[in-house]
């Protein structure tokens, strides 16, 4: 009989062991994996041993993730404490609602030891539920990152009130620009809830995510038909056990008969039954208040819309003759009642406005401020283009002091080599949120004036654009799993020390040691700077293909998106071109406008530059542009040398997967710089030819 159970418990050793070595990447960063030091696995086991959790309306879900965690962190049991609440005499961790924190806000937190009559205890304290939640999202990371919670001293609240996922997720299950497979919803089953939409809303709340935005901006009407909407409500339900609100796209003509719905507005036409969208016609109106009170009795909690207007086709109020303003606070009123947000996307070129396409959504927003409703936000995108691997902040941040604006970011690599390429992000928003916009005099950066530090509104908002969809590992690439668990983090903090973010994902997802977690993190910091390099070099503009923004595609961008001859390239956007430089405050517009002092990185973007220009390097812009042209190959060969160091550091699938994907990368670098070569060689005839 002991051969027998010896023999089951080593056929369960090796079926777990088996397991380990062929990781999904399903679990993401909430990978928990047993702690080997026997110090810190004795340490967590110990305040684990005895948990006192106060009542709270997410106590459910605070002792299924420590329970997860300490089966495969500490491989115990959590023993929950049977003294009355707060009246712990033994060691362990106690949970307390103390309206004294109501200063760290809803979602703020402190977590502390200390010694209590004369027992070692570890406090999570907040002044409400959801700050237990966070809080215990943060001690588990402390665990996952073999931090000991001896001396634990730890107070945080978030700097955005609302952070956002926007998912570009379709009806009929498809993700424009996803690069991860179809859509997370399963719209043909639900309301029936799938245990992915948990662990989904799990991931988020970890790092500190509280909306989601469900489906594209490009929406389709039929998101607000009332089966859709108990099929949202369920998901609603879904996501509220971990602190998450849902909002929905729509479609500005939604309240449009089908029939007279005009062909330029997309092929869905409108669900209601009137003859216009006009934001001032009081049937339209009606119509968008009636709808949003049905939503909100069947989701209490909806958090409010999402809207792209005048924008690629897609309906809006200037269709009437109206502002953005007039649409976007027809919508505001009818969420006004229910504490709902408008959001209005400020993502908009419309060629008549100016020739320049960089200056088209500053000319018509900041002529706006102070129109808006006190419940409208603008989602202003990082840049002035779109979405591109470099260039300079969008000049609408601190442009409009009498109006509510967030950022969009994107997650999705639409122009960063979709899931093909590893290219690590963080350092690219960084850049971003380092960016000083002068507003209010030096030291006015992008992160205070996102985080309300500058021009104080009610509403301070972050959005990204996800990079998710049902691939068994959520993004497609392992590594963009990165991007996810970084977006979240500065959301949470834009302030957030760059290097413990990125040691903190590399630890949680891939549970290694010191040497691998440095190899790892080698891998990842320059990926983005040689992207840049590589396809929009010192901020040139598009250089990829219109149809698919992946493939190279310079001769169809040339002298369309950006200006080459056989003497120059760039953009002409000083005050001597098209005086783009003109929209950003001093002295940033004085350093742009100076070929001298503009920043080499947007070199490009803000000047047409003589191929002979001497640069800081002492070589000639054609010298540093071709050997740019080729740093992703270079990076690429790097890369998979140093990945196949890591071989037996690694579990197999993950491993063999990755490698993968660096290999289809390389054979794209090559290909794009191939193209770029030649193209500059033939056509601008200005470079002798690769060997």
């Amino acid at each position: 009989m002991g051969d027998i159970k010896r023999t089951g418990s080593l056929i369960i050793f090796m079926m777990l062991a088996v397991s380990a070595w062929c990781d999904s990447g399903y679990k993401l960063w909430l990978n928990y994996k047993h702690e080997e030091n026997p110090s810190l696995k004795s340490q967590y086991a110990f305040y684990l041993s005895n948990v006192e959790i106060c009542l709270n309306k997410f106590k459910k879900e605070i002792t299924e993730e420590l329970e997860r965690a300490a089966a495969k962190i500490t491989e115990t049991e959590v023993i929950y404490s049977k003294k009355p609440s707060g009246k712990m005499s033994e060691n362990g961790i106690i949970y307390v609602l103390d309206k004294e924190l109501r200063f760290l806000g809803k979602e703020g937190y402190k977590i502390h030891s200390s010694i209590h009559n004369g027992s070692r205890v570890l406090f999570i304290r907040s002044s409400s539920d959801e700050g237990l939640l966070y809080a215990t999202y943060e001690l588990i990371r402390h665990m996952q990152c073999n931090e000991s919670l001896d001396k634990i001293d730890i107070t945080e609240s978030p700097r955005h009130t609302i952070r956002l996922l926007n998912h570009w997720d379709n009806l009929t299950g498809e993700i424009e620009r996803g690069y991860a497979g179809t859509t997370l919803w399963n719209w043909t089953k639900l309301p029936q809830i799938e245990e992915r939409y948990v662990d989904y809303a799990r991931a988020n709340a970890s790092i500190g995510i509280n909306g989601i935005v469900l489906n594209n901006v490009n929406a389709d009407p039929r998101i607000l038909r009332r089966d859709y909407l108990i099929k949202i409500a369920a998901l609603a339900n879904v996501l509220r056990r971990y602190n998450i609100k849902i909002y929905l796209s729509v479609n500005f003509a939604s309240p449009m008969k089908p029939s007279v719905t005009p062909e330029k507005w997309k092929k869905w036409g409108g669900i209601g039954e009137l003859d216009t969208a006009d934001p001032m016609d009081k049937g339209v109106t009606k119509w968008w208040t009636d709808k949003t009170a049905e939503i909100y009795a069947l989701i209490p909690d909806f958090g409010g819309y999402l809207v792209k207007a005048n924008s690629e086709g897609m309906p809006g109020p200037q269709d009437y003759g109206r502002s953005h303003a007039d649409g976007a606070n027809m919508l505001a009123r009818a969420l006004k009642p229910f504490n709902g947000i408008l959001m209005w996307r400020t993502f908009v070129y419309n060629t008549d406005t100016d020739p320049d396409r960089a200056k088209r959504p500053y000319k018509e927003f900041v002529e706006l401020d102070g129109k808006f409703d006190d419940n409208v936000i603008l989602q202003v995108k990082n840049g002035p283009l779109d979405f591109q691997p470099l260039e300079p902040v969008q000049p609408i941040f601190g442009a409009m002091p009498h109006t509510n604006i967030m950022a969009e970011l994107q997650i999705t690599q639409e122009y960063l080599g979709h899931s093909t390429y590893l290219v690590y992000l963080l350092p690219m928003w960084r850049h971003f949120f380092n960016f000083d916009t002068y507003c209010r005099g030096e030291g006015s950066s992008v992160a205070k004036f996102s985080t309300g530090e500058i021009y104080p509104s009610k509403i301070s908002a972050i959005a990204g654009v996800a990079n998710t969809g049902n691939d068994e590992n959520w993004c497609g690439h392992h590594f963009a799993q990165a991007n996810w668990f970084a977006f979240g983090r500065l959301a949470w903090n834009p302030d957030c020390d760059d290097n413990a973010i990125t040691e903190q994902w590399i630890k949680m997802t891939w549970n290694c040691g010191a040497q691998t977690l440095t190899t790892i993190k080698d891998i990842m910091m320059p990926t983005w700077e040689s992207f840049v390099k590589s396809q929009t070099p010192y901020a040139l503009g598009i250089t990829c293909s219109a149809k698919d923004h992946f493939a190279p595609d310079f001769s169809k961008r040339a002298n369309k998106s950006w200006k080459v001859t056989s003497k120059a390239i760039g953009n002409e956007r000083s005050s001597h071109g098209s005086g783009y430089v003109s929209q950003y405050f001093k002295p940033n517009c004085t350093m742009f406008d100076n070929i001298e002092t503009c920043p080499v990185e947007m070199l490009l973007f803000f000047h047409l530059v003589d191929w002979n220009y001497k640069m800081k390097s002492g070589k000639t812009l054609r010298e540093e542009f071709f050997e740019g042209l080729r740093s992703n190959i270079e990076l690429s060969r790097c890369n998979i040398a140093l990945w196949q160091s890591l071989k037996e550091q690694i579990d197999e699938r993950r491993f063999d997967e990755v490698s993968a994907k660096l290999e289809k990368q390389l054979e794209a670098s090559q290909e794009y710089y191939d193209n770029g070569n030649r193209f500059f060689s033939e056509i601008a005839d200005i470079y002798p030819g690769d060997e």
